[in-house]
């Protein structure tokens, strides 16, 4: 098989699938004959024909279908499951990271969306962690002016 067709036959393979275990009706995958499950199915085929095929620009839009699926599909099967904006940053945060791993390109923007979705979902669920970060934005309130003094004596004796 060629590798321009390997994206189309995982997508027919994985579509079949779908439909094939929804005509059987086992009562297990009840839960999975939703469209969030053909988000997880086309994630998870652009995915596969990226590694297999060596063509790494796939990877970024592979991981965010997968993730958006899986997301969305316990959002709606866990009635504990955290919905909040916190976890879009890191479906994307990991979807750089994954990419990077291949193409050495958006270490940075997948570093700090990962770390920007992390602390705000850890700050939202630990209120441990949300008070000691509530003590630290309060002595940062009090004391920003010195930290523009200081800034301006950096520059003020900076080599240039």
């Amino acid at each position: 098989m060629r590798k321009q067709n390997f994206l189309t036959a995982f997508v027919l393979i994985g579509i079949g699938l779908y439909f094939l275990l929804q005509q059987l009706n086992f009562p297990f995958m009840q839960n999975f004959s939703t469209w969030p499950s053909l988000l997880m199915i086309f994630g998870a085929c652009l995915l596969l024909h990226s590694y297999i095929s060596r063509d790494y620009d796939k990877i970024f839009p592979g991981v965010i279908l997968l993730g958006l699926g899986i997301h969305l599909h316990a959002v709606a099967v866990y009635p504990n499951w955290i919905e909040h904006w916190s976890i879009y940053a890191i479906i994307i945060g990991l979807a750089f990271l994954l990419r990077y791993q291949k193409t050495k390109s958006g270490l940075y923007i997948g570093l700090i969306s990962l770390l920007i979705g992390l602390f705000f979902l850890l700050s939202m669920t630990n209120t441990l962690f949300s008070q000691s970060i509530q003590n630290v934005m309060g002595s940062l309130e009090n004391y920003w002016p010195v930290g523009l003094i200081l800034i301006g004596i950096y520059l003020l004796f900076k080599k240039k």
